[in-house]
């Protein structure tokens, strides 16, 4: 197989793209089991007895009191609310492992360390790489035992891995091995020979967009609040966790859950495939006005040219759009992608209420 590198200008950079077969590669992932190389994605280790109360004071995941095996999503927030840096966190055997996009590691390493102050907290990069299997047949038993394991752990869990490391189930179908960076070569060799196909990040990125999942600074801009790509909920459920106070952007949270909608919503849109592929920051127009941003763009196996894309929350699905720079790309929003209308906030209500009263 011939690796083909990840474009240089990709948050990937580095990585292996695809190995010759791309739209094969992610048949594999939705028929059989397949292995992507993250080992890009940085890892940071955080020990000492106060870890757990100390992040949960500066972030937006109620982790305070996370039990041994548990794994969330996290973020860090800034004053306003909007998203600086989201991260992946595993609890176990004493230490919080942290794993987040390759651009964030040093950042958010430095940021950690800025907080620490006089709590019982050390925060050093980890030697281990996360290598994801994505497909139906993760659980088969070939792949059990070259996993070392006799069942995969539940949804967002983690258990020990022999010789270092864990595994953790993020959803159905989809699981990280997080293992030591000296191993990655013996890890690949075991699972290939259990049947696992290695693919590249494409599999892995069509396979993230098709399911709009937002990936930070991609799908998000330096604007993004929580509410408006889905990280909202607990633990298992999102990156904010609702019941939980004192954290740094937490007015926003609060106000943009009670009392309204937010301004802008994550999307999946269908691009005309006979034209030049748009780019990740291209505005979408409607109309000729610019009502949002373009994400992640890939190739899917089955759904073709697909693109996330943060637009003005309430643009109805039958719009027709246009992206891209200098050539126009013709987009459509897919239907099933747009947020639920949840009603009215209980704060609204109130304020309506009120009004209404005072009328």
């Amino acid at each position: 197989m011939s690796a083909i590198p990840v474009p240089e200008h990709s948050p990937d950079a580095g990585a292996t793209w695809h190995f010759g077969d791309p739209f094969g590669e992610q048949r594999a992932a939705q028929s059989g089991v397949v292995l992507v190389d993250r080992s890009h994605r940085p890892t940071i280790a955080l020990t000492g007895a106060d870890r757990r109360s100390w992040l949960h004071t500066i972030s937006s995941q109620h982790v305070a009191d996370l039990p041994d095996g548990a794994v969330v999503e996290n973020l860090s927030l800034d004053a306003q609310g909007r998203v600086e840096d989201h991260w992946l966190q595993t609890q176990l055997d004493g230490v919080t492992i942290i794993d987040t996009e390759p651009w964030r590691g040093e950042p958010l390493l430095a940021y950690l360390r800025k907080m620490i102050f006089w709590a019982d907290v050390v925060a050093e990069p980890a030697e281990l790489a996360v290598l994801s299997l994505l497909g139906p047949r993760i659980g088969d038993a070939a792949v059990l035992d070259a996993i070392g394991v006799s069942a995969l752990p539940a949804v967002a869990t983690a258990v020990p891995l022999p010789g270092g490391g864990f595994v953790r189930t993020l959803r159905e179908q989809e699981v990280d091995l997080v293992v030591p960076r000296a191993e990655i070569a013996r890890w690949r060799d075991r699972l290939v020979a259990a049947g696992v196909r290695p693919v590249g990040v494409w599999a892995y990125e069509a396979h993230r967009v098709a399911l709009l999942r937002p990936r930070l600074g991609v799908d998000t801009d330096e604007r993004t609040i929580p509410h408006e790509v889905g990280w909202i909920g607990g633990p298992g459920e999102g990156a904010v966790h609702l019941d939980k106070g004192c954290y740094r952007g937490q007015e926003t949270v609060a106000r943009v859950h009670n009392l309204g909608k937010p301004p802008r919503m994550l999307v999946l849109l269908h691009l005309d495939g006979s034209a030049d592929r748009p780019a990740t920051g291209d505005p979408v127009l409607a109309g000729g006005r610019a009502i949002g941003r373009l994400g992640t763009v890939v190739d899917h196996v089955d759904l073709g040219p697909i693109a996330t894309a943060l637009l003005k929350r309430g643009v109805p699905a039958d719009v027709e759009l246009t992206t891209g720079g200098e050539h126009a790309v013709s987009a459509l929003i897919d239907a099933d992608s747009l947020p639920a209308d949840t009603g009215i906030g209980a704060g609204r209500l109130a304020v309506e209420r009120l009004r209404s009263n005072q009328r």
